[in-house]
């Protein structure tokens, strides 16, 4: 059975679609505010290794967990929802298939919670 971490590419695929996604999140007007002042190429390095992980492959993240390095964020549900939408997207236009796409959005659900100060959306 073929991994999601292989369906997307492996380390370069994952690596590619963390750049292209983060183009798009600090282009957006909405999300652009949680990332003044972020050293973006360690979080694009920390976001790679979570990926990879977290979609079957060798990495090891050892960043901070999730729920403390968004504390006091405020991110809300519909901020979430747009991250997410700029992730299926990027994938979308890299040639991921929907299946994989919705795999890759259930993968990464686990840690809403860490990450959403105001509940699920409504």
């Amino acid at each position: 059975m073929t991994t999601i971490y292989e369906q997307l590419g492996q380390e370069n695929g994952i690596r590619a679609a963390v750049d292209d996604f983060y183009e798009r999140v600090v282009s957006d007007p909405q999300l652009e505010g949680y990332f003044q002042g972020v050293d973006m190429a360690r979080l694009r390095s920390h976001q790679s290794l979570l990926l990879i992980q977290v979609t079957g492959g060798p990495a090891h993240y050892e960043g901070r967990d999730l729920a403390t390095a968004h504390r006091g964020m405020g991110i809300t549900s519909g901020d979430y929802e747009r991250v997410g939408a700029h992730l299926a997207a990027t994938l979308t236009d890299l040639g991921v298939a929907p299946a994989v796409i919705g795999d890759v959005a259930t993968a990464l659900d686990g840690y809403r919670s860490d990450i959403v100060t105001d509940g699920p959306a409504a």
